[in-house]
């Protein structure tokens, strides 16, 4: 075996030893739950949801909420590509404050100022990572994750 098949298996052999013991770097349970959605309300808004688990603000007193937009077919017609939680206050984002009973965000609906089929708004979402969720403060990112569940009112 030569050389460099040897280095690639050892690199698939490291890879697959962190996924086995849980060292992954960014993990969908580590930042939201089951409760993590995007809701199309039937005023054809889109609405991101989800609840931050306590474990990773363990010790953090305050942070921020970033959803980043990457299918750019969503985010034309969201007219944006990135939305940080309260940025209507304040351009940068305001802190929230951490509360281990309810770390549930309802972030405002956004108005699609393009029309798509919710069958595709769905099918990118759940299966073309087209939005992924960060939690943060001025100092370090807590955790980043990808939403993949999707409903409708529609």
């Amino acid at each position: 075996m030569s050389r460099k098949a040897v280095r690639y298996l050892q690199l698939i052999f490291i890879s697959f030893s962190l996924a086995i013991t849980g060292c992954s770097i960014s993990s969908q349970d580590s930042i939201v739950n089951s409760h993590a959605e995007a809701f199309l309300t039937k005023n054809n808004e889109l609405q991101f949801r989800f609840k931050i688990n306590e474990k990773i603000l363990n010790g953090k007193e305050v942070y921020k909420v970033k959803v980043s937009i990457h299918n750019d077919r969503l985010a034309s017609a969201l007219g944006m590509s990135e939305i940080v939680y309260g940025a209507s206050a304040n351009l940068k984002g305001e802190y929230i404050e951490v509360d281990n009973k309810n770390n549930f965000i309802f972030m405002p609906p956004i108005p699609l100022i393009k029309d798509l089929h919710v069958y595709e708004i769905e099918e990118m979402i759940i299966s073309k990572d087209a939005v992924s969720v960060e939690v943060y403060n001025d100092e370090e990112v807590f955790a980043k994750a990808f939403l993949t569940n999707f409903s409708s009112q529609l």
